[in-house]
């Protein structure tokens, strides 16, 4: 006997932006500085491509960086469960990671 196969439950999938992995950054936070690496401007590239893949350039506040691999790992994870798939993350390290007049407000240096 013929069976028809049942639709998939799965909704369609959204498309993603770059505001929406902007997003899913902030909720990673550096655990020295306390401070998520979109605000303390670890991120310095987010190219959202088709089917929900995205690219991401970061530094670290030091090349010699202890938490690197705790936030490589937490980026990727936050970005997965925002929907994103396939996380590409690039380490670049210039220019430099120096922080802006606002981080510096923020973690007590002005």
């Amino acid at each position: 006997m013929f069976q028809f196969k049942k639709k998939s439950e799965k909704s369609v999938e959204k498309s993603l932006t770059k505001e929406d992995a902007i997003e899913a950054m902030k909720n990673v936070m550096d655990p020295e500085l306390r401070l998520d690496v979109w605000t303390l401007g670890l991120i310095y590239g987010v190219e959202v491509k088709e089917q929900n893949a995205v690219s991401i350039k970061m530094t670290f506040t030091t090349p010699a960086c202890p938490y690197a691999p705790q936030l490589v790992a937490d980026l990727k994870g936050q970005l997965m469960e925002a929907g994103f798939q396939e996380p590409e993350i690039e380490y670049v390290f210039d220019p430099p990671w120096a922080p802006s007049d606002e981080v510096k407000m923020l973690l007590g240096l002005m």
